[in-house]
């Protein structure tokens, strides 16, 4: 008779705490070809910003997860034919993989930043402050379709490179230059081009110019999963983790 009652609470308390019930396993695909969201490690292991948020999530949802690399190209398709049960990889969220699969709210942007040289007065982002600039953008980008749309008072120069644009504002002959932030930003590290110049603003976070941002794709239909890993973002962007685990791969906002 104890037993049998010992059994029943130990079923209850499962169906009350699903924590404690036996964690689901996962499958999680990644092309490890993005870094610092996505790379092979050393060890050929995959690692970066997307894998380490990926597994406090796992942790927070009691989930098993195990990751597995996969080319860019047949990412959805695999997730489509259940080979895993979900893919993070920056694949931005948009209508035509909507089509396809699910995603979760967006747990990363990539920034777009205006750059000038070191010593130039220009701070801010604002249509007015650049009124009669010249800002050099890469052509049928992102960045010259904001540009042209929102900054209408400004003087548009359009580049086949962000090198080419580069090297004219080193040389003044444009006053900015309107790039993706992370691209950017490797190139003031990186090459010595860059040392004329500095970041002055970002760009308004616009997603009719710069997407929706990166989600979890997942099947369609995975509802419940979906809804545990949008509060699982929610919970680790409260607490203070995503901050943590973002400062170790980026200098910036990515949210």
């Amino acid at each position: 008779m104890i037993r049998r009652l010992v059994t029943a609470a130990a079923a209850i308390a499962l169906l009350l705490c699903p924590a404690a019930a036996e964690p689901r396993h996962l499958r999680v695909a990644s092309e490890g070809a993005r870094p610092p969201f996505n790379y092979l490690d050393a060890n050929n292991q995959l690692a970066g910003f997307e894998i380490d948020l990926t597994r406090e999530i796992c942790r927070r949802i009691a989930a098993d997860c195990v990751f597995v690399t996969q080319e860019w190209e047949s990412l959805v398709l695999g997730l489509e034919n259940r080979q895993y049960d979900l893919v993070v990889s920056a694949m931005e969220i948009n209508e035509e993989r909507l089509r396809k699969i699910d995603f979760s709210k967006p747990y990363a942007h990539t920034p777009s930043a205006l750059i000038a040289q070191r010593q130039s007065p220009l701070a801010s982002a604002d249509p007015k402050a650049l009124q009669g600039a010249r800002i050099g953008v890469v052509a049928d980008g992102p960045q010259q379709a904001y540009a042209e749309d929102k900054l209408k008072e400004s003087e548009v120069q359009r580049y086949a490179t962000l090198e080419a644009a580069m090297l004219d504002l080193a040389e003044g002959r444009v006053d900015v230059v309107a790039e993706d932030k992370l691209a950017a930003m490797d190139f003031l590290h990186e090459r010595k081009e860059g040392r004329c110049c500095r970041i002055i603003a970002d760009l308004p976070q616009d997603a009719a110019y710069f997407g929706g941002g990166f989600g979890y794709g997942l099947r369609k239909g995975a509802a419940e999963l979906k809804s545990a890993i949008d509060a699982a973002i929610d919970a680790i962007v409260a607490d203070g983790s995503y901050r943590a685990i973002r400062s170790k791969y980026f200098d910036f906002d990515i949210r």
